[in-house]
């Protein structure tokens, strides 16, 4: 019982990331987490950017796929952890 109250109140607080979505399900981004200018200005041109909506179509080992406005794009984990939800 405990344990199961810990794990409820360290998910709620740790920030939730692409890494964490449920596929099908729309999210909102909240904050892309990186230092890269030139990632940052990647994602903005693909419409990825905080206020906008994603959906993860298919989640893989390596990666998945989001959909973003009317594209979809095949995603890696480290940029999946990047993007807050």
């Amino acid at each position: 019982m405990l344990t199961e109250q810990l794990d409820i109140l360290l998910f709620t607080v740790k920030q939730m990331t692409l890494i964490d979505a449920i596929e099908g399900k729309e999210y909102i981004i909240k904050e892309i987490k990186t230092d890269d200018e030139e990632l940052n200005a990647f994602l903005f041109s693909l419409g990825c950017y905080s206020g906008e909506t994603i959906t993860v179509v298919k989640k893989r080992r390596k990666g998945c796929t989001v959909s973003i406005k009317d594209g979809r794009y095949s995603i890696d984990n480290q940029l999946a952890d990047a993007i807050l939800i």
